[in-house]
């Protein structure tokens, strides 16, 4: 149909490449369905297979890379695939002969993959490839160094579903609430009118006319951006957020942040210090206000419609008015879960702030920047603690003749170096695994 929105025909960005290992095998959800990324050693690009065993439906992404053959192992009994899933190895086949007669029935389905944007992106349908082919990335027009833009990228597992995150990135006027003293300030919150300029299956724009003129586009399924300018000058900024829909009450944020000023200072900055002081602290102050509205909506729409059960009187709700109403008229207002068999179950409130802000889970495991951090932040933390036992071991030894000439020194710098390590423990190391986000507090 015309106007059926299908799910499973268009790109969707899996991960930034820069976060990917390509020693070993990266298991990740889309639309409900397992995947696995991996690189062959012979090939310079990744891919994605749908993460079974054909053999007897194990895991892939729980597989290896061979190191001889440079194909994709299977820890459960060693079956071997190339990088088009084709199956090149059964260690317990008695005859070789048997890959050949079942070359079709042992493969691995193979998806669709291209490397754009420093991003990855898969194409979920295998039996549309030809359309794939045809049908352009969701590429931000921001995310383009030839006309003078530089970028982060930053991926996080979130606790609600695809719809709720969708909803709320389509609504601005939470940020000064939500985000107070991080990307907002309530004392300063306004009016937010907004202009529909267009709506249809495939996109919804809008242009908010007051403040920084701001341009905010939908193209479904994935692609939400904020395209902003400041003032009357050329300096441009952007929010590009792709919303990967997981599963039932389940999403993944792959985000880009372009800007066409301040190229020294984004050339400076850790791309790990970005994400643990700016990007997580902002996903963390919306994460228990989307999973409980996420619940309370569920709940009111067993008996009426969002239209009802929600209360949308100003022009700064008019985008997610827009939203709702594509949901509902493209895609009957729900995802496609009874296709790939999974039940849209009973959702619950998390009431376990460390697991609905587990940033290790959510980000830090999947980030190539911040796993690399932490790693080191935490062995400089305890090599300064070693150090200070090393110093005192040392100065208690010393003749008294050199205690106070040498081993003072050495006992300040280990002072200095223990007062670092605690820092470390207590501020920085906390932050790439949980921070609690208290609203009250802000």
């Amino acid at each position: 149909m015309e106007n059926e929105f299908n799910f499973f025909q268009h790109w969707y960005p899996l991960s930034p490449v820069e976060d990917l290992d390509p020693e070993r095998p990266t298991p990740v959800t889309l639309l409900g369905i397992r995947l696995v990324i991996w690189k062959p050693r012979n090939s310079e690009n990744y891919r994605v297979f749908i993460d079974q065993c054909p053999h007897r439906l194990a895991p892939l992404s729980e597989g290896r890379i061979d190191d001889k053959t440079g194909n994709l192992m299977c820890s459960y009994h060693g079956w071997q695939f190339d990088q088009q899933g084709i199956c090149t190895d059964i260690p317990q086949a008695e005859k070789p002969e048997i890959l050949d007669k079942n070359k079709d029935n042992f493969c691995v389905t193979s998806l669709p993959v291209k490397e754009e944007n420093d991003l990855l992106w898969v194409w979920p349908d295998i039996k549309t490839v030809e359309l794939a082919a045809k049908t352009p990335l969701p590429l931000s027009p921001q995310v383009d160094a030839s006309k003078g833009f530089v970028w982060t990228s930053v991926v996080r597992d979130l606790e609600y579903d695809w719809q709720t995150f969708i909803e709320n990135l389509a609504d601005p006027s939470h940020v000064p609430f939500a985000h107070h003293g991080v990307q907002g300030d309530r004392n300063k919150a306004i009016p937010i009118p907004m202009n529909i300029t267009k709506s249809t299956i495939d996109l919804i724009e809008v242009d908010l006319p007051r403040g920084l003129p701001t341009t905010i586009t939908f193209e479904p399924p994935c692609r939400l951006e904020y395209a902003i300018t400041i003032g009357k000058t050329e300096k441009k900024f952007g929010i590009v957020t792709y919303c990967i829909p997981v599963s039932p009450g389940k999403s993944r944020l792959v985000g880009q942040f372009p800007r066409n000023f301040a190229k020294t200072t984004h050339s400076l900055t850790p791309r790990w210090w970005d994400h643990i002081n700016n990007r997580n602290f902002l996903l963390d102050g919306d994460m228990i206000l989307l999973n409980q509205q996420e619940y309370f909506l569920k709940q009111k729409q067993e008996k009426e419609s969002w239209k009802t059960a929600y209360k949308l009187p100003t022009s700064a709700d008019r985008l997610v008015i827009e939203f709702r109403t594509w949901f509902d008229k493209y895609c009957q207002g729900k995802l496609p879960w009874d296709k790939v068999g999974i039940k849209n179950t009973e959702s619950k409130i998390n009431n376990d702030r460390r697991v609905m802000l587990d940033r290790y889970q959510q980000h830090t495991q999947h980030c190539s920047s911040c796993r690399t951090a932490v790693k080191n932040i935490e062995r400089l933390q305890i090599g300064l603690l070693g150090y200070f036992v090393i110093v005192v071991s040392g100065v208690a030894v010393l003749p008294d003749s050199l205690r106070l000439r040498v081993g003072l020194p050495l006992i300040i710098t280990a002072l200095l170096g223990m007062g670092i390590s605690a820092l470390l423990k207590f501020s920085l190391i906390p932050k790439f695994y949980f921070v609690d986000y208290v609203h009250a507090d802000k």
